[in-house]
């Protein structure tokens, strides 16, 4: 009998390497890398931070003392130098305001007109205009004719850039005494109302009058007897 063959069992073809590098099968799996987030950059000061910071610190030292009028100074103070370093004015405006009230307890509050012209004088030169107008107001509505009382009322109005209650408290005080047209003419704290023409025309001197002026008649000359 003839011997069977056995089926001889076919070669698979080795796989064909790319010319790249080996397939992705072949190649090892690699973790991920993790990338660690970025640091943010400290914050840069600007080169007048110590100094508002300083100033800070001595306002601190005045409501560790009591001294609030001293203390609400330096806040102010720190504002008003370095309009620049806004997320120190969050934590000065806090403790400007508890000096306020402590300060408010504290002062007796004017009763007079002369009382309240003098603490809205001192108001304004402290920029504090709020209280200013509120002790005016008051005077105002004691004695509505008060031209003094209407003048400061204009400059803080003024100075709160509000142009047109500034104008109108102006003029009622020029017409009720016509030498605050020539002080306002001068008026640093009246600057900004310079480029308002209302304002301007509040300044100018009235036209003079033109009405014929009356004939004088002579007295009749009379006879006397001889």
């Amino acid at each position: 009998m003839a011997k069977q063959r056995r089926p001889q069992p076919r070669l698979s073809k080795p796989p064909t390497q790319s010319t790249d590098g080996p397939s992705a099968a072949a190649r090892p799996a690699t973790a991920p890398v993790p990338v660690s987030p970025a640091k943010p950059a400290p914050p840069q000061h600007r080169a007048t931070y110590p100094e508002a910071v300083a100033l800070y610190e001595r306002g601190l030292e005045a409501i560790q003392r009591h001294a609030y009028g001293e203390a609400a100074d330096l806040f102010e103070s720190v504002l008003r130098q370095y309009p620049e370093e806004k997320e120190l004015h969050e934590r000065v405006r806090l403790y400007l305001n508890i000096c306020q009230r402590q300060m408010a307890r504290e002062e007796p509050q004017p009763q007079t007109v002369d009382e309240r012209l003098f603490a809205a004088t001192i108001a304004i030169n402290g920029g504090q205009y709020d209280q200013a107008i509120a002790h005016l107001r008051l005077v105002r509505d004691e004695d509505p004719d008060n031209d003094h009382a209407l003048y400061m009322l204009a400059v803080a109005h003024a100075q709160r850039d509000e142009p047109a209650e500034a104008v109108a408290h102006l003029e009622r005080a020029i017409a009720l005494n016509p030498e605050n047209r020539g002080l306002a003419r001068t008026d640093p704290d009246l600057d900004p109302l310079r480029d308002d023409e209302a304002f301007r025309a509040a300044l100018e001197a009235p036209p003079a009058s033109t009405a014929p002026r009356p004939i004088l008649k002579r007295p009749l000359k009379t006879r006397t007897g001889r």
